[in-house]
């Protein structure tokens, strides 16, 4: 009888240090996954200097899109949580807008070889910011179910494991199409 004990025990422990393992696993992923996020964002603010020099003979009406982006980057460098980062992510989404809108009106611009070149570098940033915050998200929702369900949650309420935010980048105005008015 204490044998059967003793084995129901040891598989008991195994059983929880594999639920243990997987919950790190699944946080180490989602921290992973914030790291890509945070690469993409990252370069993206090192290309929109290149950008905004290419922008600015263009742009002079529109000093303050241009004083936004640079303050952005600024602030992105200080930024420490995904909220705010987020935050910020959205409201550089809506300089950019504004700044790729200016190109549609401006020819000489868009056939500016360097003016092309970074807006396919930012496309391709995009693109990838775009995959890096699905992955993530989706990182964050099998971490954060495993903390929800039987029996992870308990090993997880154990060992103070916590959920993660879900990146929201978008808000009501980065859904708006942006409308430069050169006429006014």
């Amino acid at each position: 009888m204490g044998l059967v004990i003793v084995v129901i025990i040891i598989v008991l422990l195994i059983i929880i240090a594999g639920m243990y393992n997987g919950l790190v696993t699944s946080r180490n992923k989602v921290k992973n996954a914030w790291s890509q996020i945070d690469v993409q964002l990252q370069r993206r603010f090192d290309l929109i200097p290149n950008l905004v020099d290419s922008v600015k003979g263009y742009m002079k009406h529109e000093e303050g899109v241009l004083t936004k982006v640079t303050e952005l980057r600024t602030s992105w460098a200080n930024a420490t949580t995904v909220a705010e980062k987020a935050d910020l992510d959205n409201q550089l989404s809506g300089a950019l807008k504004t700044i790729m809108a200016v190109s549609e009106n401006y020819p000489d611009l868009k056939a500016n070889q360097n003016f092309s070149e970074l807006q396919e570098e930012l496309r391709n940033t995009e693109n990838k910011i775009s995959y890096s915050r699905q992955f993530y998200n989706d990182s964050v929702t099998m971490y954060n179910t495993k903390l929800e369900v039987i029996p992870t949650n308990i090993i997880a309420g154990i060992f103070n494991f916590k959920p993660e935010q879900l990146f929201k980048a978008e808000s009501e105005e980065a859904r708006k199409n942006v409308r430069v008015d050169f006429n006014n």
